[in-house]
């Protein structure tokens, strides 16, 4: 099972998504996208990982491009976030791929073939348009473009709304 998971900033989706991948069986990954830049982003992994803690879940930090992760087992792999890695992707040290879509699209299909059941947590910050530097629009245009892929070829679709899961598509846990 493929299932993309998406809401609003802390919306409740990373618990969900948590807990969907919890209920699957292991070995269970989770791949961390989040850099430790600063403090914030330290506080917000360190409150990740206590949300996670006695889930089964082996993290697996992973900063670039999919393409180079390789996990020791099948089992059941929970990718947070994609903003993050999208980010990483766009702005990480070597600067971003030829074709940012088609590398990230081709690391999730990679990683998917890797596992039994990939769950991934988007980001859904496409509700307004603020005027954005012409960095900031590449990005939201590829992360855009990023979920609409995950939808049409994942399993399920889920956006989670105030703590609730709606299903978007297909049937989710």
């Amino acid at each position: 099972m493929r299932l993309l998971v998406f809401g609003g900033s802390a919306s409740g989706k990373s618990r969900y998504a948590e807990a969907a991948a919890a209920a699957l069986p292991g070995p269970r990954f989770y791949i961390a996208t989040m850099r430790p830049w600063d403090d914030e982003c330290r506080a917000r992994i360190d409150k990740h990982r206590r949300q996670r803690a006695g889930l089964g879940f082996a993290t697996v930090e992973h900063y670039g491009d999919l393409r180079d992760l390789t996990l020791p087992a099948r089992g059941t792999a929970l990718l947070e976030c994609m903003g993050n890695l999208t980010a990483n992707v766009l702005f990480g040290p070597g600067g971003p791929p030829e074709n940012p879509l088609e590398a990230v699209t081709d690391g999730l299909r990679r990683l998917a073939e890797q596992c039994n059941h990939l769950i991934v947590v988007g980001n859904d910050v496409f509700a307004e348009d603020g005027g954005c530097d012409a960095g900031t629009r590449a990005y939201l245009d590829l992360l855009a473009g990023l979920h609409r892929r995950m939808a049409r070829d994942f399993d399920a679709v889920a956006e989670v709304v105030c703590g609730i899961p709606v299903a978007v598509k297909g049937a989710i846990p």
